[in-house]
């Protein structure tokens, strides 16, 4: 076993070495104004460094080829997470249009289909009746999907240390296949990812909540680290890997996914654009109901274990994918129907405090 296959040794030495980026950034960042102060719709207390997408971008950067990472993928991934680090990182220092941020993610999974060969061309046997053949809809459907698991890590991105917590998970969980699998370059590059993130979540998780974060993501980070998500969630269910189906990819990520369906789908219902910020997701529904921030991180990140968890009994047990297709199908109904319902009490309830005012709705860092 090499150094850059040793998990007791990558993870430390790639998150001191985040740490230490991070540091050395701080300057730089308050003299460009990469920083997120609070008030407006930000509910954090003091202005914090978005150093984080940086730091790791940075790091994976310089890293990567010293582990041995195939040269064309970490070019694919340093080409298409260099386009969204970049416009994340425009919009951390200065606002730009949701359309000028989606033209970046577009490119970038036109360069992950073009330049490093991943993307969706089937579906599984989704209904029973045999594998879903993308056909000639294979690149719209993988534009489509990367957009949407980049901007469901997007909206985690709401309290201290749950994007980064979710996107550990996530890389743990298929760091552990390739391993398995026998997919060493694969597992190197995957367990370089949990090394930066593990040193991003040193700066940034609330361990208590009298200390807040040092540190945040902001946009730079999770669109970067939400085009590798989507990379690994589309390149380990399709040939030549096939290490897991398709349904059970979406299981692993099965609750940033709903929640960024729910919340889009009650912002065009409510009648207001599916891209406006707010503070309906379900990590403000939980802190509206009373927990703490990292009683809500720790529930959160536990849920997402679980529904991983029952994807692969799923996978391990050979369940017909459309039992889990449609079982999650009807998850996702009643997590709807749940926060519809949770979210229409809370606010009855505001309304009839005296002297009470509508939650102002914001989305906090």
């Amino acid at each position: 076993m090499t150094v850059w296959t040793n998990p007791y040794a990558v993870i430390p030495l790639v998150g001191i070495a985040v740490v230490a980026v991070a540091f050395l950034l701080r300057p730089v960042a308050w003299k460009v104004g990469l920083v997120d102060r609070p008030g407006g719709r930000k509910q954090h207390r003091q202005p914090t460094p978005l150093l984080g997408g940086s730091a790791t971008f940075l790091v994976f950067l310089v890293v990567a080829p010293l582990a041995g990472v195939p040269r064309h993928e970490w070019l694919a991934l340093v080409l298409a997470g260099g386009v969204v680090f970049a416009a994340g990182l425009v919009d951390d220092i200065r606002e730009i249009s949701p359309g000028k941020r989606f033209l970046a993610q577009g490119v970038a999974a036109l360069l992950i289909w073009f330049v490093g060969g991943v993307g969706l061309t089937s579906l599984g046997n989704l209904t029973g009746s045999g594998d879903i053949q993308l056909g000639v809809l294979a690149l719209p459907f993988t534009v489509f999907c990367t957009l949407g698991v980049i901007n469901a890590t997007n909206m985690t991105d709401g309290l201290d240390g749950l994007a980064g917590g979710t996107l550990l998970i996530v890389f743990g969980i298929f760091y552990s296949l390739a391993v398995e699998k026998g997919y060493t370059e694969e597992a190197r590059l995957l367990l370089l990812l949990c090394g930066v993130l593990a040193g991003f979540l040193l700066l940034n998780f609330r361990f208590h909540d009298a200390l807040p974060a040092r540190i945040f993501m902001g946009d730079a980070g999770t669109l970067f680290f939400g085009l590798v998500a989507a990379w690994y969630l589309m390149r380990f269910t399709q040939a030549p890997y096939h290490i897991i189906r398709p349904i059970t990819a979406v299981w692993v990520f099965a609750l940033p996914l709903m929640d960024t369906v729910t919340i889009m789908t009650r912002r065009v219902i409510a009648g207001r654009s599916p891209f406006e910020p707010d503070r309906e997701h379900l990590h403000h529904l939980l802190r509206r109901l009373g927990f703490d921030v990292s009683s809500t991180v720790f529930f959160l990140l536990g849920t997402i274990l679980l529904l991983a968890s029952i994807g692969f009994v799923g996978e391990k047990y050979d369940v017909p994918e459309w039992v889990m297709f449609y079982g999650f199908l009807a998850l996702f109904a009643l997590y709807f129907v749940a926060m519809h319902l949770a979210w229409k009490r809370l606010n009855a309830d505001q309304a009839q405090l005296p002297n009470a005012r509508r939650p102002v709705h914001y989305e906090s860092s």
